[in-house]
């Protein structure tokens, strides 16, 4: 079976390590990551920036730029890509980036798994989503309602790309690309992992270790907080656009 049967919840599945291809958050899931809320210390309020806002609040891209629209609902569909542009947000204003580099980041951010093809380990989907990207630049800035020009979209695009391969795996070209893009590529691949709240095994959920990010710590109770009350919306009957914008205003970062 493809995606998660109806009467089954992540959190069993992975445990008998039988997660389908597509999955979807369910009511039993949610309540054991709401159950399982660590111990962190209360995130620093920060009023984001308004073009930051602004960007944001578009975040929530077409259903159409998914290669499978199965992954639009799914634990690597919008939600999380929504979620990953607006903690970019915030990790790139902490960092003292401009605007144009922040929303850099949060365009990166926001189409990062755009290109998946199913939930699991889908290795490749970093490259895809980053050739997809460049193909479709002019749509993909339209979108956010600012213009791409050849140096963000190359930023962009190595964000996008490295965004699955871990540091210690990085190749020549890899650290090549990671140079000419730095700051933005370790912000999105930072905002990625803080999104790991999601994921049914604790032992899958953010890790310090693999980011290189100061401010990391910092944000992981917003990133925990992001996760329950937009993924509690979205099954509480709200699209997923409008649940993560309600999280979003909940934790007043729009």
């Amino acid at each position: 079976m493809s995606t998660t049967p109806a009467t089954a919840n992540l959190i069993d599945l992975a445990a008998q390590g039988r997660l389908p291809l597509h999955q979807c958050m369910d009511h039993t899931t949610i309540a054991w990551i709401a159950g399982n809320q660590p111990d962190l210390p209360p995130a620093p309020r920060r009023t984001l920036r308004h073009t930051s806002q602004s960007l944001i609040k578009r975040a929530g891209v077409p259903p159409a730029w998914m290669a499978d629209p199965r992954l639009y609902t799914s634990l690597h569909g919008v939600r999380h890509g929504m979620r990953t542009a607006a903690l970019a947000a915030v990790l790139a204003e902490a960092n003292g980036l401009d605007d144009a580099d922040t929303a850099t980041a949060i365009v990166a951010a926001a189409i990062h798994d755009c290109q998946r093809r199913h939930d699991k380990d889908d290795q490749g989907h970093g490259d895809r989503a980053a050739v997809w990207l460049a193909a479709n630049a002019d749509t993909v800035w339209g979108h956010f309602d600012i213009t791409a020009t050849p140096f963000r979209i190359v930023q962009a695009a190595a964000a996008v790309r490295l965004h699955d391969v871990p540091y210690t795996a990085f190749s020549t070209d890899d650290r090549s690309d990671h140079a000419r893009a730095e700051h933005i590529v370790d912000v999105v691949k930072a905002a990625d992992a803080l999104d790991r709240y999601r994921l049914p095994k604790l032992k899958w959920w953010p890790d310090v270790r693999r980011v290189r990010q100061l401010a990391f710590d910092q944000f992981r109770s917003l990133a925990f907080d992001l996760v329950v009350i937009s993924e509690k919306a979205q099954l509480a009957g709200a699209s997923s656009p409008e649940a993560v914008r309600f999280a979003l205003a909940e934790k007043g970062l729009v």
